[in-house]
């Protein structure tokens, strides 16, 4: 039987607070696309990622909601070739840090921080 990759998810309150949203604007300004076969996919797809944070956090201030977000951006990029799927990781640990996730508890995958 698979782990249930949730089970471990320590879920807590996140602080959203007029920085952590205005990091997450200024994310979008900086963040210029990805390179590669896939640049415009990905970058729709991590676009969409950072829309759905701004206009979903405040709402939703938890941890596993956040992770939850950032697993449909992982499962909608999972066909693509590994180093791909290495550079939206690397964004979304960004995004993580914005957000002060320090660990996704194994929820994104066991190779997440």
């Amino acid at each position: 039987m698979a782990r249930d990759p949730w089970a471990a998810v320590r879920d807590a309150p996140l602080f959203v607070v007029p920085r952590v949203l205005d990091g997450l604007r200024a994310y979008r300004a900086t963040f210029a696309g990805l390179p590669g076969n896939d640049a415009a996919r990905l970058t729709a797809e991590i676009d969409g990622l950072q829309e759905r944070l701004l206009t979903g956090i405040e709402g939703h201030p938890t941890k596993s909601w956040v992770l939850k977000q950032l697993r449909k951006t992982l499962d909608a990029v999972g066909d693509l070739e590994p180093a791909a799927r290495g550079q939206v990781r690397v964004e979304l640990e960004r995004l993580m840090d914005i957000l002060g996730i320090a660990s996704a508890d194994g929820a994104l995958g066991e190779d997440f921080r």
